[in-house]
């Protein structure tokens, strides 16, 4: 046991180490490039500020001086929701995209390629650990929309049974917030 944590330990401060000199190769903070992976694969109950704050465990105020930087470095773009509630939704440009494209998380992804067999049993290990771990914390799961218990396969496509709302179908391989398990 005292051997998987510190794998674990190392694993965390590795891909940290990475992250930030990525992210100061481009004149940015680590939690920069965290914001941007996170909104890659949020779908569009997730990529609001509030979501991004809870999933990276920030405070709403880093998070919108996060932003803002990220809005005037061309890499994001928000659009508002006209609707009772006005939200704010985020989106990454085309530079935004291409930033993550060179970055550590492409690689990492190229590595786990490389043993598919393997990488879904680390997968399932780790998505067991993360969970025991969210619920020991109190924390909001954000796990991907197919496999959620409100994900509903239609004739005609996806549902989400929380909002009633129909899915594309690459929302449902996207992150949300509202993810409970089955």
């Amino acid at each position: 046991m005292d051997k998987t944590i510190s794998l674990l330990e190392r694993l965390g401060n590795l891909l940290q180490q990475q992250l930030r000199e990525d992210a100061n190769e481009l004149g940015l903070q680590a939690v920069h490039l965290q914001i941007l992976s996170y909104l890659q694969r949020a779908n569009r109950y997730s990529d609001i500020p509030i979501a991004v704050a809870e999933y990276l465990g920030l405070t709403r105020g880093t998070v919108s001086q996060s932003i803002k930087l990220l809005q005037q470095k061309g890499l994001l773009i928000q659009h508002n929701q006209q609707t009772a509630r006005r939200k704010v939704h985020l989106q990454l440009t085309e530079q935004g995209k291409a930033v993550l494209q060179a970055s550590w998380l492409h690689s990492l992804q190229a590595e786990l390629a490389e043993d598919t067999s393997a990488a879904a049993r680390l997968e399932i290990t780790l998505e067991s650990l993360l969970g025991k771990l969210q619920r020991a914390r109190g924390n909001a799961a954000f796990g991907v929309c197919r496999g959620c218990v409100f994900h509903q396969r239609e004739q005609t496509g996806a549902r989400c049974g929380l909002t009633g709302e129909s899915l594309s179908e690459q929302e449902t391989l996207q992150l949300c917030r509202e993810w409970q398990s089955p």
